[in-house]
């Protein structure tokens, strides 16, 4: 009986068990289920609403920032993004870096809206020719674009010899037309080269205006007189396709809206559109920085000058490797930016002139040599519109230079008036006393030492006496004064 009612017992409680492991397992099911439904549908909801990405344009155009905005119209190609927003702040930059965003652009297959905003914003130089490369061109209130003149590095005039009206199609078409209207070109001739430079300026801008149907006219004079506009004005002469004063009404101004891309005509549906701002990455903004003009024109003066110290100090170390590491980094930006080598050079001059000065005393004639060779060299280091070096830190550096110049002027004038303590003409003026009565020659103590010495009137033994010469190892003395203070 026992034995009946303990099996019975046993079977009792592994039947609840296992029903009781069947109902978690099915609760657990249920619960998945629960969830797997609630995905699909927020999935189906986001769905319904399409995610576009802002790409922010910020700042100079530079090879950071280009690579950065075409990596992103390229990913959003890729995921077939309904259509790409590229907000525009820029007051200019490199023209290789916007010829390949532009580039970019134009080969999209989705629509890419370029938007200056917020309020305030500006499209200026090379973001000009980025808006009207866009498929659609949007301003918000109170922004500006223009100011697209080409601006060549090494003091060319800012105008073209020509008086051509920018309307005519023989200018603005064919920079070699234009040329050639005149006389024949001398190729070494810089104004004949800056004109070339606006000529084609004013074609590739035309071009990008006539692609999207734009004021190609008012495109070109934005280059050869560096024409501005504000929103409304741009609107109305149909620089732009729309203004809009937020992101809502952008959104709203674009719907229905039809435009023709690298793959074909896309009418933009916005209703449903939920925008995801797009902001550059630690590595992009880390580029951004060091090629920026004024820190590569910093790098490369700390690397300059962490070498002469180390070379002034050597087994110093730390300017070494601060020195090298700057100068190298230096030299990365500068190979992507347009600078002029001359400047580059008259830099390293004028600073080797400056560390010259400590060691070869021309008072002065060295040192500022390479102040005004520092001076001339950062001001032609590089001239770009938005992409070039900060005047105050040009100024600031000029100013230490002359500061470590009048230093080490100052410190060869002292040196000039501060007695030789060392050698022979160290030993003439010091004190010392006879060892012993002598008429002419004798011994006396100097410095702790005993020196022959010669003499023109006779001497008393601990005599004091004050050496007058040095000939080899003698040393010419004569009585001490007694006006005279001990040494």
């Amino acid at each position: 009986m026992a034995a009946s009612a303990a099996a019975s017992a046993a079977l009792f409680l592994g039947m609840h068990a296992v029903i009781s492991y069947r109902l978690r397992y099915a609760l657990v099911l249920c619960i998945a289920a629960l969830c797997a439904i609630a995905t699909a549908s927020l999935a189906q909801e986001d769905g319904a609403r399409s995610t576009v990405p802002e790409i922010a344009l910020d700042g100079s155009v530079g090879p950071a920032t280009a690579d950065f905005v075409i990596d992103e119209i390229e990913a959003a190609n890729a995921r077939h993004a309904p259509f790409v927003i590229l907000r525009i702040d820029t007051p200019g930059g490199l023209s290789s870096s916007m010829r390949e965003i532009v580039q970019s652009i134009l080969a999209s297959s989705i629509p890419v809206i370029g938007y200056v905003a917020p309020e305030g914003a500006r499209a200026a130089s090379a973001g000009t020719y980025i808006l009207l490369a866009t498929h659609v061109a949007a301003m918000a209130p109170a922004t500006t674009l223009g100011a697209a003149t080409p601006i060549n590095i090494g003091g060319a005039s800012a105008e073209p010899a020509d008086n051509n009206s920018d309307d005519g199609p023989d200018t603005t078409q064919d920079g070699d037309t234009a040329i050639s209207q005149t006389s024949e070109p001398d190729l070494g001739n810089a104004e004949t080269k800056r004109r070339k430079q606006v000529n084609d300026a004013v074609a590739y801008i035309r071009s990008l205006a006539e692609r999207r149907g734009r004021n190609a006219d008012w495109a070109a004079s934005a280059v050869r007189s560096a024409a501005t506009l504000g929103a409304d004005e741009a609107r109305e002469k149909n620089v732009v396709d729309l203004v809009a004063a937020s992101q809502r009404d952008l959104l709203a101004a674009l719907d229905g809206r039809t435009v023709a891309t690298a793959s074909g005509e896309v009418t933009l549906a916005t209703a449903d559109t939920r925008v995801r701002p797009i902001t550059p990455d630690w590595r992009t903004r880390v580029l951004s920085v060091v090629t920026d003009p004024t820190v590569a024109y910093l790098l490369f003066m700390i690397g300059l000058v962490g070498l002469a110290a180390e070379a002034l100090n050597p087994g110093a170390a730390i300017p070494g490797v601060v020195g090298a590491i700057s100068l190298i980094t230096a030299f990365y930006a500068f190979n992507m930016m347009p600078v002029d080598l001359t400047g580059a050079a008259l830099i390293a001059l004028g600073v080797l002139l400056v560390v010259a000065e400590a060691f070869v005393p021309s008072f002065g004639a060295l040192g500022l040599g390479g102040v005004a060779a520092l001076l001339f060299g950062s001001l032609m280091l590089t001239d770009t519109p938005g992409y070039d070096v900060s005047l105050t830190v040009i100024i600031t550096i000029a100013l230490a230079a002359v500061l470590i110049l009048a230093t080490i002027v100052w410190q060869f004038r002292r040196a000039r008036h501060t007695r030789i303590e060392t050698g022979h003409e160290g030993l003439v003026g010091r004190h010392c006393t006879a060892r012993h009565d002598f008429e002419h020659q004798g011994r006396v103590w100097l410095h702790g030492e005993s020196w022959r010495a010669e003499t023109d009137t006779p001497v008393i033994e601990n005599q004091s006496l004050v050496v007058t010469r040095v000939t080899g190892l003698t040393v010419h003395v004569r009585a001490l004064d007694t006006l005279e203070t001990s040494r």
